[in-house]
């Protein structure tokens, strides 16, 4: 019996990025019943054990490592900050639990924590905690930590060959230390003829995800102001929490729908499931200018319903959607973006072959391989380390 544990932060509230991997990862090994056999998961919460259906399944361990705290702190564990449940707590309570390994989704390794780790890192986060706009803290704990894990991580985790590669020279170590796990595509009612229909009278593009500088979302509503003049009845939906330093968003919207003398752009910090779904087969395009994504969904998922993704030209983008994309030249011009933009939208021979040949580009792309080759990371990690060996995937 392997035992493993995974920190589950992340999953606690709103999903995004981690949360929505961690997630679909939990999902899918609760279908899996054979893997009793084999597998006992320790999952570890901070401040609460979110209500999912997947973790009643008895494969799971749960435990709330800011309980400690109850006796302590006025609002119990809710009152937990992360960096005392991330950094002291948590690698306590592992130690207590004789596990076999440890996942670390979150891209950093507690210093205190002994044992084998499989840590997820990519360059995103690199770049944002060295040359981002986050608080100096938050950079300061994902630059020491994301190093540490690195260094002294047993594996790392990386989601496409041109990240395997990038982390290998940002961090210096050794290339065979990194496995690729490819993420899966979440779709729920794309190819199934299930979707909303294209409201031809309000066509919109989208933009989906936390707003980081880096994914240009301001640069894109500059764009789009541009493009609206030229097509009056075009919308631009943002989907994601400002993540600027200061926050911008709201500002930039109100004052770019002044200046359009209506309500063009609309911005929503999340929204459930089935609002997303329609979103994303809804939209004319997805808009998701990205210079630094390790994998980088919502481009996929677009793809699985049909829908063009708009994005930067980088190693990533090309790996994983070959042609199947209109490629702003330049993504720090809000021309270049404006020109793509309206590439996107008239060039309908490309955009009909995206629609058709998209799937294809998808179906490489599950929750359940990636599921697989994760299990098969975690057995090489503990079989090879209990061996003596340096592990390899």
């Amino acid at each position: 019996m392997i035992k493993v544990g995974i920190e589950c932060e992340s999953i606690e509230g709103k999903q995004w990025g981690v949360g929505r991997i961690v997630s679909k990862l939990l999902e899918d090994i609760s279908l899996r019943g054979d893997l009793a056999r084999e597998f006992k998961f320790h999952l570890y919460f901070k401040s609460r054990i979110p209500d999912l259906p997947c973790l009643e399944n008895p494969i799971f361990v749960k435990t709330l490592v800011g309980r400690v705290a109850e006796p302590i702190l006025p609002g119990g564990a809710a009152a937990v900050p992360f960096g005392l449940y991330y950094y002291l707590l948590l690698p306590l309570r592992l130690r207590s639990d004789g596990l076999d390994a440890t996942y670390f989704p979150n891209y950093m390794l507690p210093m205190l924590f002994s044992g084998r780790s499989l840590v997820d890192l990519t360059e995103d986060v690199h770049h944002e905690a060295h040359y981002g706009s986050n608080p100096f803290l938050w950079r300061l704990g994902f630059r020491v930590f994301c190093w540490w894990a690195a260094k002294h991580g047993t594996r790392v985790e990386s989601f496409s060959e041109s990240s395997r590669r990038e982390l290998a020279r940002l961090y210096k170590i050794p290339i065979e230390k990194i496995a690729v796990n490819y993420h899966g595509v979440d779709v729920s009612l794309a190819g199934n003829g299930r979707g909303p229909q294209r409201n031809t009278r309000e066509p919109f593009l989208l933009y989906f995800g936390q707003a980081f500088p880096r994914r240009h979302l301001k640069e894109t509503m500059l764009a789009f102001e541009i493009v609206a003049r030229r097509l009056p009845a075009l919308r631009l939906i943002a989907v994601g929490c400002d993540r600027y330093n200061p926050p911008i968003i709201k500002k930039l919207q109100g004052a770019i729908n002044k200046r359009l003398g209506r309500e063009a752009i609309l911005h929503k910090e999340y929204v459930t499931e089935e609002e997303r779904d329609a979103l994303f087969y809804g939209a004319e395009a997805l808009v998701y200018i990205s210079t630094r994504e390790a994998f980088g969904l919502p481009p996929l998922e677009a793809l699985a319903y049909g829908t063009a993704p708009i994005v930067a030209r980088t190693a990533t983008t090309e790996e994983l959607l070959a042609d199947k994309a209109f490629f702003v030249s330049d993504p720090d011009s809000v021309e270049s973006i404006a020109d793509c933009m309206v590439e996107a939208l008239t060039n309908h021979k490309k955009r009909d072959e995206i629609r058709k040949r998209g799937p294809e580009i998808v179906s490489q792309y599950s929750w359940q391989a990636h599921t697989d080759r994760f299990l098969d990371i975690l057995r090489a990690l503990c079989d090879t380390e209990r061996r003596g060996l340096a592990p390899r995937v």
